[in-house]
């Protein structure tokens, strides 16, 4: 075998296509697949943060009365911690709703709290309320659950906070 076989086989570029697209192929499926998790983390918190934003609103315009305990102190009604768990997990006030994420089942994950401020002088809507002028809290933490879950990817416990606060107005 001669030095001239070698070379025309150097020289040949008929599968460098081919080789250069198997060495590139990894890299641009790890891309692809990171922008496609990347995206639905961000919308998986968006849907977080608006669930806790429209369950504030919701307790927000609750009676005063939900918000103050048999003794005159700021508290939330279980009614209340209820319905506002119900709109932020699955947009509406009954039980057994469809999850807004399909992940999203415990409703432990949501807090619903109530701070009630009684330094100043209230006129208006909070004048004549013992408890002062009551401020509810909704808060989630949602375990995150990956979009390439089922391939093994792990986030490793991420989680999917959102917090939001609302006057309660008695409406």
């Amino acid at each position: 075998m001669g030095l001239k076989p070698l070379l025309a086989f150097a020289r040949d570029s008929r599968g460098a296509a081919a080789a250069e697209m198997a060495l590139v192929t990894p890299l641009l499926l790890g891309l692809m697949l990171s922008a496609f998790e990347l995206g639905k983390y961000f919308m998986d918190e968006h849907v977080v943060a608006k669930a806790v934003r429209d369950s504030a609103r919701y307790a927000a315009r609750r009676s005063f009365s939900d918000f103050v305990d048999g003794g005159g102190n700021c508290a939330v009604d279980n009614d209340v911690q209820t319905k506002a768990r119900n709109i932020a997990r699955t947009g509406q006030i009954a039980d057994g709703g469809t999850a807004r994420l399909g992940y999203w089942t415990d409703p432990a994950t949501i807090a619903v709290s109530v701070a009630c401020d009684t330094s100043g002088s209230y006129t208006g809507i909070y004048t004549g309320n013992a408890a002062g002028a009551p401020v509810v809290t909704v808060s989630a933490s949602v375990p995150y659950m990956p979009l390439l879950g089922s391939i093994g990817l792990d986030t490793g416990g991420m989680v999917l906070n959102a917090q939001s606060q609302a006057a309660v107005t008695g409406i």
